[in-house]
């Protein structure tokens, strides 16, 4: 009920992003160890949500979650016309992927090389297939860090001495434990195959954590980053998720020199 008051306070400007594969999931007072029992959850949420969103008297008994007789008010704007906040998944085992392809409205990457997302896409796409999905088809987001600047020169002298700061710091976070999640396992190994991929994703960002790091960044001039950005759109990637650090001033960059590249809608 909460997210359809905001739906409805925001014009449907809501987005929810559903995480399952936390490494550390007692840091929010979650008992449940075991990954693929916490996708079953994901999942029987996620179709419980939608029914009580639109549908009256909705009673439902599963293994996780039990509602009797309950009918939701309000309703998020447009629910009449099957609108309602958009439910953003991430994830990248199999487990991840088989729930984004059934109850997911938009599988959010985070920024892997171009032939990564293109195969991911289309396995995604055959899987909504297989399983029989019932919703709209599946749209696909891009989660990345741009660090845009004035030239690419003044962009890869600030990405790099941002990089050298966080590998000094000792509050950095190491991304390569066991039990990192596979997305995040995914992003570390990048910097194996090299520091810069495709025209301008930064993947050394990716072996630490904090200040933005712990994703790949795309570096440049505002023009080099959108080509980028349009790369990926020619994927069948429609939805962004951008920023870097600090955020109030780099938003405010992003809106001045990159957007007005973008054909946002």
């Amino acid at each position: 009920s909460a997210a359809a008051t905001l739906h409805r306070l925001n014009d449907g400007k809501l987005f929810i992003n559903i995480v399952s594969g936390v490494d550390d999931p007692t840091a929010y007072g979650d008992t449940e160890l075991d990954k693929s029992r916490r996708y079953d959850r994901t999942r029987e949420f996620m179709r419980l949500v939608r029914r009580l969103w639109h549908e009256d008297d909705v009673t439902f008994h599963g293994e996780f979650f039990r509602v009797d007789h309950s009918t939701l008010q309000p309703r998020p704007l447009g629910a009449a016309d099957g609108r309602h906040p958009a439910l953003y998944f991430g994830g990248a085992s199999a487990a991840a992927e088989q729930v984004a392809a059934t109850e997911a409205d938009v599988q959010l990457f985070w920024g892997e090389p171009l032939d990564g997302i293109a195969e991911r896409v289309e396995r995604l796409k055959s899987l909504s297939d297989k399983l029989g999905r019932e919703h709209a088809p599946l749209e696909f987001g891009l989660r990345i860090t741009t660090l845009v600047r004035d030239t690419s020169e003044e962009a890869w002298r600030d990405a790099e001495a941002k990089v050298a700061s966080l590998a000094g710091a000792p509050r950095v976070l190491s991304l390569h434990n066991a039990g990192a999640a596979e997305g995040q396992r995914r992003l570390s190994d990048l910097a194996e195959r090299g520091e810069v991929l495709d025209s301008c994703l930064y993947t050394a960002p990716s072996r630490y954590g904090g200040e933005g790091a712990g994703t790949t960044w795309l570096v440049g001039s505002a023009a080099e980053v959108a080509a980028a950005l349009h790369r990926y759109a020619d994927l069948g990637i429609t939805h962004f998720v951008l920023s870097d650090t600090p955020y109030k001033s780099e938003v405010v960059r992003l809106g001045d020199q990159l957007l007005p590249l973008l054909p946002v809608t």
